[in-house]
């Protein structure tokens, strides 16, 4: 059976409704400057939309021009309710947002074992918003959307 990590912060972090969600979205990426070129990385706050919105859509919409050839993207996060040493990976098939599921490459996942500091916790994922709060910017900018 398929394991989900469903959302802990939908409702308050940014809204649980989809097509609030999509609107708010859509709102903030309008808003932010298009890029021709994409970057390999960026950094993005973790806050709720009505504090950080604005800011990560700027991130978020230099990945737009490029999302076709984009094939892979791994999340970073601080934990926020679980100390642990190294890196938690979650067990989760896939993530749901009000979006829609996001499926998680497993093999790659865990390819990530072979290495001492890293580790399945899936305490550490429960309720921590940090990288939860990228999902439905990364579902729009990248096409992701299922619902």
């Amino acid at each position: 059976m398929r394991s989900i990590r469903q959302p802990a912060v939908a409702g308050s972090f940014y809204p649980d409704n989809p097509h609030e969600l999509r609107a708010m979205l859509a709102e903030y990426l309008e808003q932010a400057e298009p890029s021709v070129t994409a970057p390999k990385a960026i950094i993005v706050p973790h806050a709720g939309y009505i504090y950080s919105g604005v800011c990560a859509a700027k991130a978020y919409a230099r990945l737009a021009p490029k999302h076709a050839m984009i094939k892979r993207v791994v999340l970073l996060g601080p934990s926020h309710h679980v100390a642990f040493t190294g890196l938690a990976l979650s067990s989760a098939d896939v993530f749901n947002t009000p979006l829609g599921d996001i499926p998680l490459d497993k093999k790659a996942i865990d390819s990530l074992l072979q290495f001492p500091s890293v580790a399945y916790l899936d305490q550490a994922h429960a309720l921590e918003h940090s990288l939860e709060v990228q999902l439905p910017f990364l579902q729009m900018t990248l096409g992701m959307c299922m619902k």
